[in-house]
This record gives structure tokens, sequence and C-alpha cells, in this order.
């Protein structure tokens, strides 16, 4: 398996579970604990840097379940209000977009990883990225984002992922299997088969994602709303772990960077 290099952060095999922060400049967003506006969001970044993130995903538009669309010109200017309030803080930087008009006003400034649910369907975001030397994570998608139903036809729709991004010369890859209800016929079944099979997607030969935090199959599980499910993302985070994941998006840096404190203590035992 590859190694992915993100700003300086290797991810991947031979490396400790990176952190990734949830770092949301939509008001719509499921989660109202991940909306920082513009002039709260430098303070977040401290704060999820200080806690353990290795990188910030900052996105601008929700993609959750029922979310109301929102213009891709309202996009740009709510990603270029937080982009700039993080110039020049060092911090290894994600933007969460599927618009290349987006990330063409994201690129002017210092950001390191395009991260798009609809797996580079669009190839001149794509080739754009890779023109501009970010690394970039894909989400399993074949004609929508999270389209695929079942473990097969998402080790079928990676590979078309992986095949977009070397046809548009993106070097530095992290696979996403896109635990979620996507689309109509997800169903949260579809995730628990996903999480129960998560050590397969290694196969791909590419860093994997796990980006479950706080998502509804969580709650339908348990009963809880977003705000309380911060025990169930701990849970299946340790548990897809186990099953291979090399980066996890959580909106919870500190008490996942603890999980993973003990989960590195264990590791030490005779």
């Amino acid at each position: 398996m590859r190694t992915c290099t993100v700003g300086g952060v290797r991810i991947g095999p031979g490396e400790p579970p990176r952190l990734m922060a949830v770092l949301n400049g939509s008001p719509e967003s499921f989660f109202s604990g991940s909306f920082f506006s513009p002039e709260a969001v430098r303070g977040a970044a401290d704060r999820n840097i200080d806690a353990g993130a290795a990188i910030l995903d900052l996105g601008a538009r929700s993609t959750a379940p029922g979310s109301p669309p929102i213009p891709v010109h309202e996009e740009v200017g709510r990603m270029d209000a937080l982009l700039a309030e993080l110039d020049g803080s060092g911090y290894v930087l994600s933007v969460d977009t599927m618009h290349s008009e987006v990330l063409e006003t994201c690129l002017r400034h210092d950001i390191h990883m395009l991260n798009d649910i609809n797996g580079f369907r669009n190839p001149i975001l794509a080739r754009r990225a890779a023109e501009a030397g970010l690394a970039a994570c894909g989400m399993a998608s074949f004609e929508t984002p999270g389209d695929p139903l079942g473990v097969e036809a998402t080790l079928q729709a990676l590979a078309l992922v992986a095949e977009r991004a070397g046809a548009a010369g993106l070097e530095e890859l992290v696979l996403d299997p896109g635990v979620g209800l996507w689309t109509p016929e997800r169903t949260v079944d579809h995730d628990w088969v996903l999480c129960c099979a998560f050590d397969r997607f290694a196969a791909l030969g590419h860093p994997i994602l796990a980006a479950v935090s706080r998502k509804t199959f969580l709650g339908r599980l348990t009963g809880r709303p977003a705000e309380a499910r911060l025990a169930a993302s701990l849970a299946i985070t340790g548990a897809l772990l186990d099953r291979g994941a090399h980066l996890v998006r959580t909106h919870d840096v500190a008490e996942t960077a603890d999980l993973l404190r003990v989960r590195h203590r264990l590791e030490a035992c005779p």
C-alpha cells in the first residue's frame, strides 16, 4: 500500500492514525457544534490543532440528508472568508468541495488537499487540484456522491475513483468508502455493512478515511440526536481503526485523540 503525504503529514502504513478536524462554515450543517463563522474559525482551528488534529477539513455547504442546497457562489464566498482567517497559520488544510469554481478560489489561499465527495467525477476539478500539487481524498461514487450499494459496489466505485485520480495526475490519494445516507436508496443497514467490511478497502492500495462522526446510522441505533452521539462515534471509530482506517475525520478531536492514546498504550503491552 502507498502512503499519502498531505502538507508534510504522512498517512498510511507505518504511520500512526491521523485525525482530520471538521470545521464547517455552513450554518445548515447537521451538527451545530461543527459550525464556525469566519470570526470564530481561527480559534477553532487553534483548539483542534492543539488537541491533536493533523489536518483541518473546511467545508462551506452541508451534504447531510435533507440539507437545503446553496448556490455555488455562496459556497465560494463562505469558503473564501474561512480561508482568509487561516492564511499564514501554517496549518495543513483540506477543502471539502466538488465544484471547480470553489477550488479556484481556495487556491488563492494556503491549502494542501481536496476532499471530493463526488469521487473526481469532474475532470476539470481533479486536473486543477493535480496542477496545484494538492493531495486528494475521493469518496466512492459512480454517478452521484455515495451511490454504491454494498461492499462489492463500493470496492468497484473506489477503484474507479482511483482510476479517475490517476488520469488527472493526482498522486497523493486517500479513499473514502462513503458511509452515510447519501442517496434515497441508502439505508443505515448499508452503513453497517460497510463498517463491518472496512478491512477490505485497504486492498485497493491507498490509505482509507473513516468519516463516520455523529452520523445518522449511529443515531438510529442509539436513539440519540447528533449532539449526543459522541460515545457512539468513539466506539465505531475504534472498530474502524481495528479494521484498517488510516485517517479519521471527526467533529471531536480531543476525545478521539484520547482514544488513540489509549490504543497506543495498549499496543505497548507485553
